[in-house]
Protein backbone atom coordinates (compact mmCIF):
# COMPACT_ATOMS: atom_id res chain seq x y z
CA UNK A 1 0.00 0.00 0.00
CA UNK A 2 1.08 3.58 -0.51
CA UNK A 3 0.64 4.61 3.15
CA UNK A 4 -1.58 7.58 2.27
CA UNK A 5 -4.63 7.23 4.48
CA UNK A 6 -7.29 9.46 5.97
CA UNK A 7 -7.76 9.29 9.72
CA UNK A 8 -10.14 10.63 12.35
CA UNK A 9 -10.61 9.99 16.07
CA UNK A 10 -13.45 9.38 18.48
CA UNK A 11 -13.22 9.28 22.26
CA UNK A 12 -15.71 7.58 24.55
CA UNK A 13 -15.34 8.87 28.10
CA UNK A 14 -16.36 8.21 31.67
CA UNK A 15 -16.38 4.45 32.14
CA UNK A 16 -15.95 3.80 35.86
CA UNK A 17 -14.79 0.25 36.52
CA UNK A 18 -12.53 -1.65 38.87
CA UNK A 19 -9.67 -4.01 38.17
CA UNK A 20 -6.59 -5.49 39.79
CA UNK A 21 -3.18 -6.59 38.57
CA UNK A 22 -2.67 -9.76 40.58
CA UNK A 23 1.05 -10.01 39.69
CA UNK A 24 1.84 -6.47 40.84
CA UNK A 25 3.98 -6.22 43.98
CA UNK A 26 2.18 -3.13 45.29
CA UNK A 27 -1.26 -1.63 45.76
CA UNK A 28 -2.30 -2.38 42.15
CA UNK A 29 -2.76 -6.02 43.22
CA UNK A 30 -5.80 -4.87 45.20
CA UNK A 31 -9.17 -4.27 43.60
CA UNK A 32 -9.36 -0.57 42.80
CA UNK A 33 -11.16 1.65 40.33
CA UNK A 34 -10.52 4.37 37.80
CA UNK A 35 -12.53 6.48 35.43
CA UNK A 36 -11.55 5.19 32.00
CA UNK A 37 -11.80 6.56 28.46
CA UNK A 38 -11.28 4.83 25.13
CA UNK A 39 -9.96 6.77 22.15
CA UNK A 40 -10.05 5.23 18.69
CA UNK A 41 -8.26 6.38 15.57
CA UNK A 42 -9.96 5.23 12.39
CA UNK A 43 -8.24 4.99 9.02
CA UNK A 44 -9.26 4.46 5.41
CA UNK A 45 -7.88 4.95 1.93
CA UNK A 46 -11.10 6.41 0.47
CA UNK A 47 -13.67 8.66 2.14
CA UNK A 48 -17.35 7.69 2.07
CA UNK A 49 -20.07 9.44 0.05
CA UNK A 50 -20.29 12.17 2.74
CA UNK A 51 -16.55 12.81 2.69
CA UNK A 52 -16.09 11.03 6.07
CA UNK A 53 -13.68 8.40 7.24
CA UNK A 54 -16.46 7.22 9.53
CA UNK A 55 -19.79 8.77 10.49
CA UNK A 56 -19.43 9.48 14.23
CA UNK A 57 -23.22 9.35 14.61
CA UNK A 58 -23.23 5.73 13.51
CA UNK A 59 -20.85 4.51 16.22
CA UNK A 60 -23.48 3.99 18.91
CA UNK A 61 -22.91 0.25 18.65
CA UNK A 62 -19.29 0.81 19.78
CA UNK A 63 -20.42 2.79 22.79
CA UNK A 64 -22.91 0.05 23.66
CA UNK A 65 -20.17 -2.59 23.48
CA UNK A 66 -17.93 -0.47 25.72
CA UNK A 67 -20.77 0.08 28.19
CA UNK A 68 -21.52 -3.65 28.36
CA UNK A 69 -17.90 -4.47 29.16
CA UNK A 70 -16.67 -1.43 31.07
CA UNK A 71 -19.50 0.51 32.71
CA UNK A 72 -19.49 -0.25 36.44
CA UNK A 73 -17.86 -3.66 35.98
CA UNK A 74 -15.05 -5.58 37.65
CA UNK A 75 -12.43 -6.42 35.03
CA UNK A 76 -10.08 -9.26 35.88
CA UNK A 77 -7.32 -11.18 34.15
CA UNK A 78 -8.33 -14.62 32.90
CA UNK A 79 -5.38 -16.12 34.81
CA UNK A 80 -6.07 -14.41 38.15
CA UNK A 81 -5.34 -17.10 40.78
CA UNK A 82 -8.23 -15.87 42.93
CA UNK A 83 -10.74 -15.91 40.08
CA UNK A 84 -12.94 -18.63 41.59
CA UNK A 85 -13.12 -16.81 44.91
CA UNK A 86 -13.73 -13.44 43.26
CA UNK A 87 -16.47 -14.90 41.06
CA UNK A 88 -18.22 -16.38 44.08
CA UNK A 89 -17.77 -13.24 46.17
CA UNK A 90 -18.69 -10.58 43.61
CA UNK A 91 -21.08 -12.36 41.27
CA UNK A 92 -24.16 -10.99 43.04
CA UNK A 93 -22.84 -7.43 43.35
CA UNK A 94 -20.77 -6.86 40.20
CA UNK A 95 -20.62 -7.71 36.55
CA UNK A 96 -17.29 -9.47 36.07
CA UNK A 97 -15.50 -9.21 32.73
CA UNK A 98 -12.53 -11.48 32.03
CA UNK A 99 -9.74 -10.33 29.72
CA UNK A 100 -6.20 -11.56 28.99
CA UNK A 101 -4.66 -8.41 30.56
CA UNK A 102 -6.68 -5.85 32.53
CA UNK A 103 -3.95 -3.19 32.46
CA UNK A 104 -4.38 -0.20 30.15
CA UNK A 105 -2.09 -1.77 27.54
CA UNK A 106 -4.02 -5.03 27.57
CA UNK A 107 -7.39 -3.26 27.43
CA UNK A 108 -6.24 -1.25 24.41
CA UNK A 109 -5.38 -4.48 22.59
CA UNK A 110 -8.55 -6.25 23.79
CA UNK A 111 -10.87 -3.49 22.56
CA UNK A 112 -8.99 -3.19 19.25
CA UNK A 113 -9.24 -6.94 18.71
CA UNK A 114 -13.03 -7.02 19.04
CA UNK A 115 -14.06 -3.65 17.69
CA UNK A 116 -11.77 -3.60 14.65
CA UNK A 117 -13.31 -6.81 13.33
CA UNK A 118 -16.82 -5.44 13.87
CA UNK A 119 -15.99 -2.07 12.26
CA UNK A 120 -14.46 -3.70 9.22
CA UNK A 121 -17.55 -5.87 8.83
CA UNK A 122 -19.79 -2.80 9.27
CA UNK A 123 -17.89 -0.79 6.62
CA UNK A 124 -17.18 -3.66 4.22
CA UNK A 125 -13.44 -3.41 5.05
CA UNK A 126 -13.25 0.27 4.02
CA UNK A 127 -12.40 1.51 7.53
CA UNK A 128 -10.19 0.00 10.20
CA UNK A 129 -9.02 0.99 13.67
CA UNK A 130 -5.37 1.99 13.51
CA UNK A 131 -4.92 2.81 17.21
CA UNK A 132 -6.74 2.47 20.49
CA UNK A 133 -5.64 4.61 23.41
CA UNK A 134 -6.99 3.74 26.84
CA UNK A 135 -6.93 6.54 29.41
CA UNK A 136 -6.76 5.49 33.06
CA UNK A 137 -8.19 8.53 34.81
CA UNK A 138 -6.70 11.74 33.41
CA UNK A 139 -3.03 11.04 34.09
CA UNK A 140 -2.15 7.70 32.49
CA UNK A 141 -2.74 6.20 29.09
CA UNK A 142 -1.57 3.34 26.91
CA UNK A 143 -1.91 2.80 23.18
CA UNK A 144 -2.19 -0.28 21.00
CA UNK A 145 -1.31 0.42 17.37
CA UNK A 146 -1.79 -1.86 14.41
CA UNK A 147 0.14 -0.73 11.34
CA UNK A 148 -1.56 -3.17 8.97
CA UNK A 149 -3.51 -1.51 6.17
CA UNK A 150 -6.60 -3.40 5.11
Amino acid sequence: MNGLNYTCSKIFTDFPFAHRQHLHDGHCALIHGHNWSFEFQFACRELDENGFVVDFGKLKWMKQWLEKHFDHTLVLNEDDPHLKFLHQSFLKVATIVLVPNCGAEGLAHYTWNYLNIALMRETKRRVWISTVTVHEDSKNKATYRNDVEY
